[in-house]
């Protein structure tokens, strides 16, 4: 049988609006040609006596591990989790935490490329959809929702753009055994701007971050910033999306990628 690998993740890139401005990673390349001097110091030669002059390639980065696709541990949400399940809740786990095996798993995906920007999904949506695609969620499945954000990735209205998982709508997934979902948004919730002005016009307070907050409930990860999803099927696939093993850190970077077998 063929198998197929799809990239889901995109590229860390600066310059380009992938964030909030407050948020934005910052990349600075050395070629060749830049970091000869430095070695060439250090053995005590000339930088003429290199290859051509060249010594290594080296890029430095001022990034926070939630720029580009990352994986999100549940102490990014807050500081407790799995109060549904246990009496005073427990510890959040962070990204070095995380088991494994939520990280490499059979998956479904959700096409609410639909919604308008700032929707936010309910239980009933996601229902629907899987009524739609024929699929069942099955525990330890991974869950995640194409949204119009995933054709905006890098354009000034990215973060703005698409909808959110609500916390009911994350919580009927963690209920049936899902621990693992994800995004092709900045956020799995509905992106700020729109919950701000819900604020306004006089919403509470437990509207911001209403899906993150649902891992205080019960404890989850999410990957953020996905890509190409709508080249996926509905289900029949995989992904893997192992984290970058960052000590004691609230989320760590991706490679996420689906896995087709034809």
């Amino acid at each position: 049988m063929a198998r197929k690998l799809i990239d889901i993740s995109v590229s860390l890139q600066a310059g380009i609006a992938s964030d909030p401005p407050r948020a934005l990673p910052k990349i600075t390349y050395l070629d060749h040609h830049a970091t000869a001097p430095g070695i060439a110091e250090y053995f005590g030669i000339g930088v003429d006596q290199l290859p051509q002059g060249e010594y290594a390639a080296v890029e430095r980065c001022d990034i926070s591990t939630h720029n580009g696709t990352h994986l999100d541990a549940p102490y990014h949400y807050f500081s407790s989790m799995n109060h549904a399940l246990k009496e005073g809740g427990e510890p959040s786990m962070r990204i070095d935490d995380v088991p494994l095996d939520w990280c490499f798993q059979p998956a479904v995906k959700l096409d609410f490329r639909r919604f308008e920007d700032g929707y936010v999904v309910t239980p009933g949506d996601v229902e629907t959809e899987l009524k739609r695609i024929g699929h069942q969620v099955r525990p330890l499945e991974i869950v995640v929702i194409n949204t119009r954000a995933g054709t905006r990735y890098g354009e000034d209205d990215y973060v703005d753009a698409g909808c959110g998982m609500g916390k009911a709508a994350t919580m009927w997934l963690l209920e049936r055994g899902v621990r693992l979902v994800g995004t092709d948004g900045w956020s799995w919730d509905a992106p700020f701007s729109h919950t701000k002005r819900k604020l306004e016009q006089g919403g509470g307070a437990e509207l911001i971050w209403e899906g993150h907050r649902a891992g205080r409930e019960i404890g989850y990860s999410h990957l953020e910033k996905l890509h190409n999803l709508e080249l996926l099927p509905s289900h029949g696939f995989q992904i893997v999306c192992f984290p970058v093993k960052i000590h004691r850190a609230s989320a760590g970077w991706t490679r996420a990628v689906a896995i087709v077998e034809d």
